[in-house]
């Protein structure tokens, strides 16, 4: 199984999972034209978390250039305003088919209409927990092999960014309720069964609220597994 990362950032975000002869895209934020040694037929569906640009500003492209479906809540579906007979709703936690990969959408916490994360099984069976632009995820899930996950700042280096006024009061505010933490990531981490788990995929990581190094040797240490940046 291979996970292809070809953005994750506010810049734009997409993913290509590969397992066997089949593949996965979850979010459409980068210009296809970058992402040009991607097998399109491979790709059962795209996995849109919410309509934000960064995760959506492709998504129509995505539908008028290859014969890749979108997979998406009803709420970013209307916001994206996406044709309903190329686009399927997703329901919370509602289990779905895409090709032979079965998907179980979770709401997270973001402040745009019906945000999901993804609890996805691969067709050989391993076990994808993505979830981005959350600041926590009140669900657990068993045997997850493979992590991508936000980790968006550390709390420490926000208020040193505020106190230093490189970062504001108001953006501080939005930051807190609308992406992962370093400490809630952790602690998401400790509180699920991570006994089967392969490798770990820190995403979205911001410019200058994180640390790539630390937050990569800290969760190195609790999970005792490789640990990427995306």
């Amino acid at each position: 199984m291979e996970i292809q990362v070809y953005g994750s950032s506010s810049a734009g975000n997409s993913y290509i999972i590969t397992d066997g002869n089949e593949s996965l895209m979850i979010e459409a934020g980068i210009d296809l034209r970058k992402m040009r040694d991607v097998n399109w037929q491979s790709v059962k569906g795209c996995l849109v978390s919410h309509c934000h640009g960064d995760h959506s500003k492709h998504a129509h492209k995505l539908l008028s250039q290859t014969g890749v479906d979108i997979f998406t809540s009803k709420g970013t579906r209307e916001e994206l305003e996406l044709p309903n007979h190329r686009t399927h709703d997703l329901i919370a936690l509602v289990q779905h088919k895409v090709g032979d990969w079965t998907i179980l959408p979770f709401d997270i916490q973001h402040d745009v209409p019906e945000p999901l994360g993804f609890f996805i099984q691969t067709p050989s069976g391993h076990k994808i927990l993505f979830a981005t632009d959350t600041y926590y995820i009140k669900y657990k899930f068993p045997g997850i092999t493979h992590l991508m996950l936000e980790c968006n700042y550390a709390i420490d280096i926000l208020n040193d960014n505020v106190a230093n006024k490189r970062v504001g009061a108001f953006l501080k505010r939005r930051v807190i309720k609308s992406h992962f933490e370093l400490g809630n990531v952790k602690s998401f981490i400790q509180s699920n069964d991570m006994s089967q788990l392969e490798e770990v995929w820190l995403l979205h990581l911001s410019n200058n609220n994180s640390d790539e190094k630390r937050f990569k040797k800290e969760i190195q240490e609790i999970t005792g597994t490789p640990v990427y940046i995306g």
